[in-house]
Formats: structure tokens, C-alpha cells, sequence
């Protein structure tokens, strides 16, 4: 049952190192692997990472989940396995636990012994389990990096605003013009903007 989402709207739950777990079904042994993960591609890195390493594996089935509390960029993929017996029984686990920026890699060496699709769709969300129940899960925030550049007689109003929003500071160059690199969270940019009224602001990332 997926978590009562108590959550700020800025906020989501990820995992905070890479875990792995192990799975044993009728001879079949399933590897599964879960990593945090910040796009697409980076997902795919680690996707191909494994299959390189485990190429003699028979399935290398994966699901991720990214983007923060929309988690709105998915894929599921079954390698082969018959349709919808790997991709979604992964996905279905992360959703449960309403993880987002997440990727589960099931690594399967077949064992002799067919499962069914019954038994596929219970063994790789089982395996995908087993790796979330090795992870860390922790609170993470959505946020924006941003440059703003003001004058000098204004340091001292721009340091009261980071420090009244608890802005995470990337960086600070001062001299006649300042320039101020800080990431503010997705809950505090309007409140932010109307703070720094007296200075250019320059959307990062």
C-alpha cells in the first residue's frame, strides 16, 4: 500500500546509496540492484554497467522512477521475459513505497525451471523488494540553482534572506557587485524573489 504522503509538495522520498538483493525461486537466482538516480541517461548508465558485467545473465530487467514528487519520467522493461511479468512487478514496488529518482536492476540467472507468469511477476517485485529493504530511504527536496548579483551595500541583506529561508549557498564572490549562487527549494522561489527585489536573478538549473 503505497505511504500516506505527508510530505511538503516540494519533497519526496529517495533512496540514499546504491543496496542490492538476492532472491533464489526454483533454481533461478535474482540479483537485484537499486540505485539513486537523477535522469534518464544516468539510469541507462547503470543499466548497461550491469549487463556488461553480468552478460552472462539470461534477463537484466529494469524500472525506474524520476523526478522528484511528479516522478512523471518512467520505464519498465522486461528483457525478455514475457510481457509485464518484470518492468511493472518492479515498478509496482517502487510505487508502493512512493520512491522517486530511483532505478531497481533484476538480474536473473535462469535456473532450469519455468515460474509462469504468476511466479515471474512474483519473484522480480520479491527480488525488487529485496533490494529497497537493504536502502536507506531518505527525505529529499526539490530545488533550483540560482545566481543573483547585487551591490555591495546589500551583503548584509542578502546573507539575513539566506539565512531566514536556510538557502544552501553554492557560492559567493563579492567586491562592488556581488554574485550569490544558492539552490532554493520549489516552496520558497516566490518568497525568494520578492527578498531579493533589489538584485538580478539568473535561473541555473
Amino acid at each position: 500500500m503505497k505511504q500516506e504522503d505527508t510530505l511538503p509538495s516540494d519533497s519526496y522520498r529517495s533512496i540514499v546509496l546504491p543496496s542490492q538483493g538476492l532472491l533464489k525461486d526454483k533454481g533461478s537466482r535474482f540479483i537485484s540492484f537499486a540505485f539513486p538516480v537523477c535522469s534518464a541517461d544516468h539510469a541507462m548508465e547503470k543499466v548497461e554497467s550491469l549487463r556488461k558485467k553480468y552478460y552472462d545473465a539470461t534477463h537484466h530487467c529494469f524500472a525506474y522512477r524520476i523526478g522528484g514528487k511528479a516522478g512523471d519520467i518512467v520505464r519498465v522493461s522486461d528483457d525478455g521475459e514475457p510481457s509485464y511479468s518484470a518492468g511493472k512487478p518492479i515498478m509496482a514496488e517502487i510505487l508502493s513505497r512512493d520512491l522517486s529518482d530511483v532505478l531497481i536492476v533484476v538480474v536473473r540467472y535462469f535456473g532450469g525451471t519455468k515460474l509462469g507468469i504468476p511466479g515471474l511477476v512474483k519473484a522480480y517485485r520479491n527480488a525488487a523488494a529485496s533490494a529497497l529493504d537493504a536502502a536507506d530511504i531518505a527525505v529529499k527536496t526539490q530545488s533550483h540553482l540560482y545566481d543573483v548579483t547585487f551591490g555591495y551595500s546589500r551583503l548584509n541583506d542578502a546573507m539575513k534572506t539566506v539565512k531566514s529561508l536556510g538557502l544552501t549557498v553554492l557560492g559567493l564572490e563579492t567586491g562592488l557587485q556581488c554574485n550569490l549562487s544558492v539552490f532554493v527549494r520549489l516552496n520558497y522561489e516566490d518568497q525568494f524573489k520578492k527578498e531579493f527585489n533589489y538584485a538580478t536573478i539568473c535561473l541555473k538549473a
